[in-house]
């Protein structure tokens, strides 16, 4: 069975405080990211190692841009998103 069976996927928007590196302008951006969150009851087709896998799954986000444009209107560079986890653990 694939692991994807075990979670709802949701896309979810966060702001997240970042500085660009060409003009050291903070602002605030809007990031995507992927919402996994662990389904309640396990699938009917599902046997023993499966069972195994959705005992030890979690709900967790995962970030979907890698890039982000900085908002001054000056600079509007494309620069690297860093210093932001690519993935969150979520508890339940």
């Amino acid at each position: 069975m694939d692991e994807r069976t075990f979670y709802r996927e949701t896309q979810v928007s966060k702001a997240a405080t970042l500085n660009c590196p060409f003009c050291h302008t903070q602002d605030s951006y809007d990031l995507r990211w992927l919402l996994r969150r662990k389904i309640d009851r396990l699938p009917r087709n599902a046997d023993e190692r499966d069972r195994a896998k959705f005992a030890k799954a979690t709900s967790y986000m995962v970030l979907m841009d890698d890039r982000a444009s900085c908002k001054n209107v000056r600079c509007r560079k494309t620069f690297e998103v860093s210093g932001i986890k690519t993935t969150a653990f979520l508890t339940d």
